[in-house]
């Protein structure tokens, strides 16, 4: 019991570092490959990188820099009840000695409803940040679209391809530079905050009635 006390913020407050915008963040820069000649473009087909053009765009990284508050937000929440639940198993660990069995027990379920309680809105929390996410990256994507159809025609391109699933191809059939500009010209950055799961939505059961 103490040890899963003791190891408890280790697994839930790391779990939110693994939490980024993979989508509103830049890929790492490979090693250098040796150049390639390409032969002409095929005349009407086209490439894009959605998570390259959101990455790389003014409004992606706006995402990156909001949810990162977001996440220190939740941990500034968390790391008080997580301390607090450490520092009780500990003081039940060095009391185990001295208190009678009755009260031990006594204790040592209270602990345990603590944890059970406090790894319940710990996961919450999680899955709030991950709807948070998807929200706005979903926000993102209606707003590329229309940005990709207008430099799709703009490019006479008659077939558009994924570029993530090409292994390589003519960059100068490449389109996402283009949907960068243009998404950057019709939006900058949105207001957000993170989703609250338990909060019913209106005319939902539990939802308060409207005045």
């Amino acid at each position: 019991m103490t040890s899963k006390v003791l190891t408890l913020g280790v697994g839930v407050i790391a779990a939110f570092a693994s939490i980024t915008v993979a989508q509103a963040q830049p890929a790492p820069a490979a090693a250098a490959a040796p150049p390639i000649n390409h032969a002409p473009a095929i005349a009407g087909v086209c490439m894009i990188s959605v998570d390259q053009a959101i990455g790389s765009s003014t409004v992606g990284k706006f995402i990156g820099t909001r949810m990162e508050q977001i996440v220190q937000q939740v941990r500034a929440e968390l790391s008080p009840e997580e301390a607090a639940i450490n520092t009780e198993g500990r003081a039940v660990e060095a009391a185990r000695q001295t208190m009678d069995q009755a009260a031990m027990q006594s204790r040592v379920a209270n602990l345990n409803l603590r944890v059970s309680n406090y790894q319940k809105k710990a996961e919450q929390r999680q899955r709030e940040i991950q709807a948070t996410e998807q929200k706005a990256l979903g926000r993102v994507g209606q707003e590329l679209d229309p940005v990709v159809r207008q430099v799709y025609q703009a490019s006479h391109c008659s077939l558009l391809l994924n570029r993530d699933a090409v292994m390589i191809g003519n960059p100068s059939m490449d389109i996402t530079g283009a949907a960068v500009l243009g998404l950057n010209a019709r939006i900058q950055q949105f207001q957000f905050d993170r989703e609250h799961l338990d909060t019913p939505a209106p005319g939902a059961p539990g939802a308060a009635p409207g005045h």
